[in-house]
């Protein structure tokens, strides 16, 4: 690595000019990037209810839907705002009353189940489908449209609204998510570094490898908004201490008499080594997340492991090139520093190490029954503001007509209606169903097919099947719907073994299902691929084992302090924040274990080896975590989107955690497990205890 540490120092200025020219096709990358706001696009494409989504979309031109609500308004104004509807773009079908019964059909002459359905008070719902599906650029624009055509008295609800509230409240968040991670760390660095200058050329440093990575997410082709969301400032979080190790090591290397470009040299060098291992295993954390069957871990995890790689490469190229070729204003600008060297902390660590044994035997089953027993809930629309048009018009569509979750049911169409009719029967009778819908319900067998007016029949009948609108009254994602949709599949599939249940209550039961089965593999996953790395890292059968414990009972206090505290979480948090945490700051115990076996190995004794190992990491590793709190926990207090300030919150107080265990239980592990430690770990056995 030294001859890589010469060219880089030899080419510093290219280096600079180049890394400013790179982020040229970085931002294009970035402008280019798709960025999507439904969850539910990452669920597995062979489950039934996607299968589902595709017929509606292929069969019935059915992409996604919204129910406008329309106030005050007279059939005759209710049929020209339908036909203003019909002429946006994207729309495929517009259906309300008038389309079934005519304008000049007596109110009191329509079935009551219709009516309920239609009417409110001054209240009429109308449907209106789209060709496209929910989350497509096509349908998110044309229900900007809508919106206009509308006005403000009518509110249209459905996914797709939501979605454009989630992505415009996400936009104008995002650019203050980075200032304030920005400004934080950037004071944690001036208090614990010693020049006002070297901050700054840090930050410039990571804030370009975001850049680079926020950009090469084109090759992905889309990335979600929660990847968007928090990926610069965990990526800033996260790859910080790399920085720091580099300029600390620069600084060493200068106090041995080694002139500028020599020192850097070897900088470079020891930075690779040391952090290759660290940012391994850290890198391995987030891919461990591809491992979800809700490709939103994948996601993530591609773009985090990605963020990682850059900043490693940005660390031993870009950063070095800076600081040599700034180094007078970083020596003018040198000053005190001021962050004290935590001995006390260090002496109270290694003296009290039987009672932070004995704390650590008495909180992990506190911490890990509230880990296992943390409320999650799945319907994301709950982490949004309620002054959003679509949260005020769903809760509108559910308090007036009882329209919370709407399931589509795709029958045979050869299915008599007496058949159909008495299927619905009892599906009606299921607790929380509030009304169905069919085309043999509408005519009561009145209206041959042939005679209903085309865009009726289009938009209930196909080639193949017919369409079924079942509405419930329970909330999306809750177990109370969760069971009723089993009791209306058991009753359709009596009926007709082929149809197909789909809809959102259906796709978000899915999505509950799916994140279970992930919540309970991913974290494994991750502990498994860390362990088998670090056994090669630390060449140790025990080490590892110990390391892991450690995280992971800092991750049980972190994840179990909200069901202490009657918090509930949003589900993509409970599933990565255990493998963000692992991965993250796995690194802080690494650094601890590597000079305590360094010094073991050079003839210290256990006591002396900890405490040295100790004291010249406890700075290191409370800087790190600061830094990684302060990326993290302005995001946490603004964000006005609870999943993201759910995400950031459980970041930062989990880095906070992770640094508080790593330099209190980690040593008291060591002190006891040493002998362990000499005889499972390479060189080591024949060391004297």
């Amino acid at each position: 690595m030294l001859k890589f540490g010469e060219f880089i120092t030899k080419h510093k200025k290219i280096i600079v000019i180049l890394a400013f020219l790179l982020l040229i096709p970085a931002i294009m990358g970035f402008l280019a990037t798709r960025v999507n706001y439904d969850i539910l696009v990452y669920l597995p494409s062979d489950i039934e209810t996607i299968q589902g989504e595709n017929i509606l979309s292929e069969d019935f031109n059915m992409g996604g839907f919204s129910v406008v609500l329309v106030d005050g308004m007279k059939p005759k104004q209710l049929a020209k705002l339908e036909k203003d509807i019909e002429g946006v773009g994207n729309v495929e079908k517009v259906l309300g009353i008038s389309d079934v019964f005519g304008e000049s059909y007596p109110t009191e002459m329509i079935p009551d189940d219709i009516k309920e359905a239609v009417y409110k008070g001054d209240t009429t719902a109308i449907l209106v489908t789209y060709k496209d599906k929910i989350s497509d650029d096509e349908t998110t624009k044309t229900v900007r449209e809508l919106r206009k055509i509308v006005g403000k008295d009518c509110k249209i609800s459905g996914m797709t609204a939501t979605m454009i509230d989630t992505e415009d409240l996400s936009k104008s968040e995002v650019a203050i998510y980075v200032i304030i991670a920005v400004v934080l760390v950037t004071i944690v660095l001036q208090l614990s570094l010693d020049s006002f200058a070297a901050p700054i050329f840090m930050l410039l440093n990571i804030g370009m490898c975001v850049v680079y990575n926020m950009g090469t997410n084109v090759l992905q082709g889309q990335i979600s908004y929660i990847t968007q969301s928090i990926s610069a400032v965990l990526q800033l979080g996260v790859t910080m201490d790399f920085s720091i190790f580099l300029y600390h090591s620069f600084l060493h290397q200068k106090e041995t008499g080694k002139s500028s470009d020599e020192a850097m040299t070897h900088a470079i060098a020891e930075t690779f080594t040391s952090v290759a291992g660290s940012s391994l295993t850290t890198i391995a954390g987030f891919l461990a997340l591809c491992s979800m069957n809700l490709t939103l871990g994948r996601d993530i995890g591609i773009v985090m492991a990605k963020g990682v790689l850059l900043g490693v490469i940005g660390v031993v190229t870009i950063l070095p090139a800076f600081i040599l070729c700034f180094e007078k204003i970083i020596e003018k600008t040198k000053h005190k520093n001021v962050f004290p060297k935590f001995e006390k902390l260090k002496n109270f660590s290694i003296k009290n190490y039987k009672l932070t044994l004995m704390a650590f035997i008495l909180i992990l089953p506190i911490a890990y029954y509230g880990y296992k027993n943390t409320g999650i809930y799945y319907n994301l629309d709950k982490s949004l503001p309620e002054t959003l048009e679509s949260v005020q018009a769903n809760n509108e569509l559910a308090e007036k007509f009882n329209m919370t979750s709407m399931e589509m049911l795709l029958i045979d169409k050869d299915i008599s209606d007496a058949k159909l009719n008495d299927m619905l029967e009892k599906i009606d009778e299921i607790d929380g169903i509030a009304w169905t819908l069919s085309y043999s319900k509408i005519t009561k067998g009145t209206i041959p097919l042939e005679m209903m007016p085309d865009k009726i029949k289009d938009m209930l009948v196909s080639d193949k099947y017919q369409l079924v609108l079942i509405n419930s009254e329970y909330e999306m994602a809750t177990d109370e719907l969760n069971e009723q949709i089993e009791k209306v599949n058991e009753i359709v599939k009596a009926t007709d073994k082929n149809a197909i249940l789909a809809g959102e209550g259906p796709l978000m039961k899915d999505l509950v299902e799916v994140a279970d089965h992930d919540f309970k593999s991913v974290n494994i996953v991750s502990i498994v691929i860390i362990l088998i790395l670090m056994i090669f890292v630390l060449k140790s059968g025990s080490l590892p084992i110990i390391l892991t414990i450690v995280i992971e009972f800092a991750i049980f206090i972190n994840m179990g302090i909200p069901y202490y505290t009657h918090t509930t979480l949003p589900f993509v948090a409970s599933i990565v924040i255990g493998t963000i945490q692992l991965g993250a700051t796995i690194d802080y115990a690494i650094l601890i274990t590597t000079k305590y076996k360094e010094n073991r190995l050079n003839g210290m004794n256990k006591k002396d080896s900890i405490d040295k190992a100790l004291s010249s990491s406890i700075q290191s590793i409370i800087v790190s975590g600061l830094s990684f709190f302060a990326a993290t926990i302005g995001v946490a207090i603004y964000s006005k989107i609870e999943l993201i300030g759910s995400l950031c919150t459980l970041m930062a107080r989990g880095a906070i955690i992770s640094m508080i265990v790593v330099i209190t239980v980690l040593p008291a592990f060591l002190m006891v497990l040493d002998k362990l430690v000499l005889k499972t770990t390479m060189k080591m056995k024949d060391i004297k205890n």
